[in-house]
């Protein structure tokens, strides 16, 4: 269920959750130094250094980055961002978003996992695209850092699988992280966050950039709501309130439920940014 016809359920709010985004990382191959800029940066695992900035609030939908204007789309396809926490579904939404999409518009597709390629097997074994269209990322102890502030981990096997086939839309999974991440828009000209109702009906409220600021948030396992006690009633109010009515939708994407309404959401912006008609 879209969000697009509630506008009347839009509530104005203020975030006020602190998000003292202070990570103990331990790693032994790793290092931290502060920069010339005051800030702390820490590299391990084969990223470059990064820091990882304090967030004081969620943000706002009406005022998330919006995408770059200077894009140049022949040198990197129209790129979509799929993020959220661990078990969701990405994969499955990977998988299905192929599956519709891959007869009328050239794909690729990059998924990133912390110390495995489990995704991209994932996809390959389902047959989702062929093979050599699929490229596993392995990212160690910070997947938020490869679709964030070193995106070059990403960007690589995009711009090659774009030129190498000519792509019209590239599909970029984010390793499974918590409600503070979200995509650079240097990586992600669409970004789609993923949640599931096993979590509980608080998660929507509990906010986070990726719920407030993707372009589209997906629930995700609406038919395990009443063996975990999920109101979906409340988990649409809280979505809307907390992404001041931007676009949400109500899916099982395992069975195919919402995965159409979240292809005509990404067409829509696929179409805007790149000045095509869909096929």
């Amino acid at each position: 269920m879209s969000s697009e016809n509630h506008n009347e359920h839009v509530h104005e709010h203020v975030h006020d959750h602190d998000h003292n985004h202070n990570h103990d990382h331990h790693h032994e191959s790793g290092s931290s130094f502060v920069g010339k800029d005051g800030k702390i940066y820490h590299s391990h695992d084969g990223l470059a250094p990064h820091s990882h900035e304090p967030i004081y609030s969620p943000g706002f939908f009406n005022r998330r980055a919006p995408p770059l204007v200077t894009r140049d789309f022949r040198e990197r396809a129209f790129t979509i961002g799929i993020g959220g926490p661990v078990g969701t579904g990405k994969t499955a939404l990977m998988l299905a978003l192929c599956r519709f999409l891959r007869d009328k518009y050239s794909l690729a597709a990059v998924t990133n996992d912390i110390f495995t390629k489990e995704d991209g097997e994932f996809l390959v074994k389902n047959g989702a695209l062929p093979e050599e269209r699929i490229r596993a990322v392995e990212t160690g102890g910070c997947p938020h850092a490869a679709i964030r502030e070193d995106i070059s981990i990403n960007l690589g096997p995009l711009e090659e699988l774009s030129n190498l086939y000519k792509a019209d839309i590239l599909l970029c999974e984010s390793g499974g992280d918590n409600l503070a991440a979200n995509f650079s828009r240097e990586l992600a000209d669409y970004i789609i966050y993923i949640i599931d109702v096993s979590g509980g009906d608080k998660i929507p409220r509990k906010g986070g950039p990726g719920i407030t600021q993707a372009d589209l948030l997906v629930i995700n396992k609406t038919d395990l709501a009443a063996a975990v006690g999920a109101d979906l009633a409340v988990m649409e109010r809280d979505a809307l309130r907390m992404r001041d009515g931007g676009p949400f939708v109500f899916a099982q994407v395992k069975h195919g439920v919402g995965v159409e309404e979240i292809v005509n959401n990404i067409l829509q912006a696929w179409e805007a940014a790149t000045g095509t008609k869909r096929r």
